[in-house]
């Protein structure tokens, strides 16, 4: 076996070698424990970094093997592959510090951690997967691993969001299923391909592809979150925050929205989609989406539900990229995935912090924190900034590309619901923000101190850095290796000849 194949299969057992000895450790061995999750992490890191480079230089990691006639379990890293990979990666290991922290006095740990490192792999299968039905495999497990985290702490506000987080996920599961069996009975056990390969099929078979289509989109965009599918996410917004952190920035939401990007670009092909006359609808969907989540995000007078509701709109950018033909919108939503993921965790990362510290869950109790809790404040800040499009921060670079990228096909509308998104999410971070800065200090009951620290150190570094990732990523986005330049080179070429 060359490292070629190697090494997308250590990037899978890593997590899932974690998750086996992590279930079996007893309670009390928290240094332990730690210990392998962040060995776990470091090393997906180390493999997708290898594998990144490989990707540049055109190397061909992957495996295929045949499970029954006509159907191949199948990994493969390419450019689209190694950008899913790399937020998962990355972000995942700066989750799991703050996990630590987050849950350093909690019970059931060694559950919680062993489906969170499940969770882990996962997501990498679902990035890695070279094919629909591998995606299918991996895509069902990520449902069931992280049902156990969102009911983790056992209350019956956890399980009832449990049981609608895993009716709505089960449910596209099946559409995405049935899509996947009608098409593999169409054209075959097709592989994720650059440009797509559907193009080739008989034109009499053009209807059936369309509701093939509708079928696969209306699977994932359930985890997507797409409207009416989103009903879920709010709910589970009582999930610890780093479960929230995971479900909004790194796993459930992008797994729905990256699946999309699939269809779109390596199964059917964007030039091909177009043809379908599939897109414009889902780029309408899209939009409708993104202005919907924004104004229920205005009503949400706890801090993680309007989060959530922010989600349900931002993850909507990066559909609606992938509907506007061309390869500079193509690149817009591309490089949301990664962009939205850094800035939406940090948000996360600081609710939790508000909460572990200041005991805070409503918006009105944020009133004086940032003077109280000013490095996290800061943090918040700027991810929110981020997420309004301000310059030179990763919103404003999505935001651009995307708006560039409608107006080289003539989608002028597209720039209308940019506009409308960009004042409607100053409209719900702004005022937050004036609490945090401007308001004289709420009668915070459930202060914490942790030292000279605002709050614990391995709460208060992770969400600084996804900050700091935030102004960076946006100041260097024209540089080799940034999100954005990524973002260009898959879309070079998703649009090869």
């Amino acid at each position: 076996m060359t490292q070629l194949v190697l090494i997308p299969i250590l990037a899978l057992l890593s997590s899932m070698l974690a998750a086996v000895i992590i279930f079996a450790l007893p309670e009390q061995r928290h240094r332990l424990r730690t210990g392998i999750n962040l060995l776990a992490a470091l090393i997906k890191v180390v493999l997708v970094g290898v594998m990144t480079w490989g990707v540049i230089h055109q190397l061909d990691y992957g495996l295929s093997y045949e499970i029954l006639p006509g159907v191949s379990f199948e990994l493969q890293a390419d450019a689209l592959a190694m950008m899913f990979a790399g937020l998962s990666a990355v972000l995942w290991l700066l989750t799991t510090i703050y996990a630590v922290g987050y849950l350093e006095d909690s019970p059931n740990r060694s559950r919680f951690f062993g489906f969170f490192s499940l969770c882990v792999a996962s997501t990498m299968g679902i990035a890695l997967a070279g094919n629909l039905f591998t995606f299918f495999l991996f895509y069902e497990m990520l449902t069931l691993s992280t049902y156990p985290l969102v009911v983790h702490r056992g209350t019956e506000k956890a399980l009832q969001a449990g049981r609608n987080y895993i009716i709505y996920t089960l449910s596209g599961g099946a559409a995405l299923l049935l899509g996947m069996i009608w098409l593999q009975g169409l054209a075959g056990d097709l592989s994720f391909q650059e440009t797509g390969q559907l193009v080739d099929l008989n034109a009499e078979l053009h209807p059936q592809l369309i509701m093939v289509f509708v079928l696969l989109v209306a699977g994932l965009g359930v985890k997507a979150a797409l409207f009416p599918l989103h009903g879920w996410l709010p709910q589970a917004m009582v999930a610890p925050a780093p479960v929230s952190a995971l479900l909004h920035a790194v796993a459930v939401v992008k797994a729905g929205a990256f699946g999309i990007v699939r269809v779109v670009y390596d199964l059917y092909g964007i030039e091909f989609a177009t043809l379908l006359g599939v897109l414009e609808p889902l780029g309408w969907l899209a939009a409708f989406t993104i202005i919907y989540g924004s104004v229920r995000a205005l009503a949400q007078t706890d801090l993680k539900r309007r989060l959530a509701f922010s989600t349900v709109s931002q993850v909507s950018y990066i559909v609606l990229g992938t509907a506007v033909f061309g390869p500079v919108g193509t690149v817009g939503g591309l490089v949301h995935l990664l962009h939205q993921g850094i800035m939406k965790i940090t948000l996360f990362f600081c609710a939790g912090n508000y909460a572990e510290t200041l005991g805070i869950h409503k918006i009105h109790e944020l009133n004086g924190a940032g003077k109280r809790m000013p490095l996290t404040s800061t943090a918040f800040t700027l991810a929110a900034f981020g997420m309004i499009g301000v310059p030179p921060l990763a919103g404003f670079i999505t935001k651009w590309t995307l708006g560039t990228g409608a107006l080289n096909v003539q989608m002028e509308w597209v720039i209308g619901v940019l506009l409308i998104s960009s004042l409607l999410n100053a409209a719900y971070f702004l005022p937050v923000i004036h609490r945090l800065w401007f308001q004289p200090e709420y009668d915070w009951s459930e202060q914490r101190r942790w030292g000279k620290l605002e709050t614990h150190s391995w709460l208060l570094w992770p969400p600084l850095v996804t900050a700091v990732l935030t102004l960076l990523v946006g100041l260097f986005a024209a540089l080799p290796f940034s999100p954005l330049s990524w973002a260009k080179l898959i879309a070079a070429r998703e649009y090869l000849p």
